[in-house]
């Protein structure tokens, strides 16, 4: 059994991370998932949230939304929609897609609407809450 996986974050745009680390806390769809090395291979959809890992003892942080993640013992490949390290996220910009959001929620009229303004809410403090972590 290995003992670290590699890791690669990519974005249509551009390759967001590619470290060996430890562990990895995913977002699924359905809630988190924590990956060792020597996971049994998966695939699964992600959401919204909070990408966490450990390489060489040292936690660090990824804001992403939508996507697919792909385990397989010594590997986890993340396509992502949109991915962002928690030193890269524009705190003033993620306040200001919150307030709208905020907004949003209040004059929000029909369903669709009202989810997409929940979305946007929480992608955007997910920006925040991860780049509260940034070293």
């Amino acid at each position: 059994m290995a003992e670290v996986l590699q890791l690669e974050i990519v974005t249509p745009e551009r390759l967001v991370e590619k470290d060996t680390i430890e562990q990895i806390q995913i977002p699924g769809k359905n809630g988190y998932l924590g990956i060792l090395p020597g996971h049994a291979p998966l695939i699964t959809e992600l959401g919204v949230g909070e990408i966490t890992y450990t390489a060489d003892g040292m936690a660090y942080y990824v804001a992403v939304a939508w996507g697919f993640a792909e385990v397989l013992p010594d590997k986890v490949t993340i396509l992502a929609e949109t991915a962002e390290r928690a030193e890269n996220i524009d705190v003033e910009r993620a306040r200001k897609a919150k307030e709208r959001a905020e907004e949003r929620l209040r004059s929000a009229s029909g369903e669709v609407n009202y989810q997409r303004a929940l979305v946007a809410l929480d992608r955007a403090n997910v920006r925040l809450q991860v780049a509260e972590k940034k070293r």
